[in-house]
């Protein structure tokens, strides 16, 4: 989470330092359009190709397939502050479609399965007019940041009896990060611009255990991931300073710099449950050690940026995101014996302080449904899921006692809408 905050350079330069994040947290529900219609409840289940990020064990013993989906994320944000009535607040987020996707291929050959999966596990953003947060002053300007990550993850897994099996997924992740936030100075408004990029490794353990034909459990364990980050920074005002005193020195635009961030480590246990021939029932517990992101720091290479970063404290940012445990529960009712529909729920609660949020960083407790559709021929599956995440509005307050208490007072409230397809072919 990003902290606005006042850095002052012997005389006076006001920068506020920003990143990015999700809907909340890192990570996103629509890997694969079935999970997605299932609210992700599909841990204990885990029997399409995207197993290989919600429990690689479920691959074995599947049906050789190919599928590749389509999922478009849509936030709707609002930010709105009357506590200064020279300046109220009433905001709204562009309306922008995140497009994201993904490719899951699965082979099995006796006890043995093995898949490929190129998939989206994290990523969305959130844009805003700057002239809607601080009126004309920073006309033309923009609050914006972008969050992605592609994995790339090859995964084994093995049927050690009829009824239990292991599996084991490598994670390549490449994450990709783009932020944009207006700088206020005694001169004007200028920008700040980031993009960077980085790759890190991890790697997904799922075992999965059959009791019956109508019962299934599974669980999964993710390792936290180090990405190593690295890209540009630009801020327009730094070549205008005046050098009038000469402490005020102007610096360059430009500087390269780097920052670590770090995906959390993630637990999740799931059942899954067939009262009859045609309806399935799911249940997930998943648990999201998001305290890993406590603090983020930037190294600029540029000395004159380093020595202005450092001496704000505006290289670090102190997320202060604390550990979550988000429930899943979905249904599958076969109206024949090749389509199916879906339903879904999952609550998940905030990982942000009040402390700490702002408008690049909506993190709200979510109620989410979701719906979908699945079809199956003798080769060909389709599935399509919808979501809508209904996003709990917080209020943060002003501290006049301690003005810096809270990064961004008022009244935050963000829903978010998904949609999925896929199309596949076994063979």
């Amino acid at each position: 989470m990003k902290k606005f905050r006042t850095t002052v350079i012997t005389l006076f330069v006001i920068f506020a330092v920003g990143s990015s994040a999700l809907a909340n947290g890192l990570s996103l529900n629509s890997v694969g359009p079935r999970a997605l219609g299932m609210g992700g409840a599909f841990v204990g289940l885990a029997n399409d190709g995207s197993a290989i990020y919600w429990n690689p064990a479920g691959l074995a013993g599947q049906e050789s397939a190919v599928m590749g989906y389509f999922t478009g994320v849509m936030p709707f944000a609002t930010y709105k502050n009357d506590m200064n009535p020279m300046n109220e607040i009433d905001a709204s987020a562009n309306s922008k479609l995140y497009p994201t996707g993904g490719l899951f291929a699965n082979y099995t050959t006796g006890k043995w399965a093995f898949g490929l999966g190129i998939f989206v596990p994290a990523g969305l953003g959130v844009e805003w007019n700057a002239e809607d947060i601080y009126t004309s002053v920073a006309t033309g300007k923009e609050f914006m940041s972008e969050i992605g990550a592609v994995s790339i993850s090859p995964a084994v897994a093995y049927q050690i009896t009829d009824q239990f099996s292991l599996g084991l997924a490598v994670n390549i992740y490449y994450g990709m990060f783009d932020m944009a936030q207006p700088v206020l100075s005694p001169f004007g408004a200028d920008q700040f611009t980031e993009t960077s990029n980085g790759t890190g490794v991890g790697v997904t353990i799922g075992a999965k255990y059959d009791f019956s034909e109508q019962f299934s459990a599974g669980v999964t364990f993710k390792t936290s991931t180090k990405v190593s980050m690295s890209g540009d920074a630009t801020n327009t005002l730094f070549p205008k300073l005046p050098n009038n005193p000469p402490s005020m020195m102007p610096g360059p635009e430009t500087s390269s710099f780097s920052r670590d961030v770090t995906w959390p480590m993630w637990i999740a246990g799931g059942v899954a449950y067939k009262p009859s021939q045609c309806l399935t029932i799911t249940l997930d517990g998943q648990y999201s050690q998001w305290s890993e992101l406590d603090k983020l720091t930037a190294v600029y290479d540029d000395p004159y940026w380093n020595a202005v970063m450092t001496a704000g404290g505006d290289d670090e940012f102190d997320l202060k995101w604390e550990d979550a445990i988000m429930i899943r529960v979905g249904g599958e009712y076969l109206v024949s014996k090749v389509s199916a529909i879906r339903l879904g729920y999952y609550y998940d609660p905030a990982p942000a302080p009040d402390e700490t949020l702002n408008i690049l960083f909506p993190s709200s407790t979510n109620h989410t449904i979701t719906a979908g559709y699945g079809y199956s021929g003798e080769k060909i599956f389709v599935d399509l899921g919808i979501e809508y995440l209904f996003g709990q509005e917080r209020d943060i307050p002003f501290d006049p006692a301690d003005p810096e208490k809270y990064a961004m007072p008022g009244k935050h409230q963000m829903d978010v809408f998904a949609f999925g397809i896929g199309i596949g072919y076994k063979f």
